[in-house]
């Protein structure tokens, strides 16, 4: 069985005290959006998240990566990928 990480969700957020609490509500409309739903029925494995502070932008960068079989990824990419 392939596998592929992919990208599944990003949001970034504004320089704030504790931004991983801030984070918590966009995090949460997403894990129970359509897309969101899907990829945590269908992940591999439990998707992980990253903050990486965002150099243009004055806050941070939120990405949500998730590993999937090809075959699902494919699927995700067709269905939800850049929207």
């Amino acid at each position: 069985m392939s596998t592929v990480e992919l990208i599944v969700h990003t949001f970034r957020l504004g320089d704030v005290d504790d931004p991983d609490l801030y984070a918590g509500e966009p995090l949460y409309d997403w894990q129970h959006s359509e897309a969101g739903e899907w990829i945590m029925k269908n992940a591999v494995e439990v998707p992980i998240w990253s903050r990486v502070p965002s150099p243009d932008y004055f806050g941070y960068t939120y990405v949500v990566r998730a590993v999937l079989r090809e075959g699902d990824a494919v699927f995700y990419q067709l269905k939800y990928g850049n929207k």
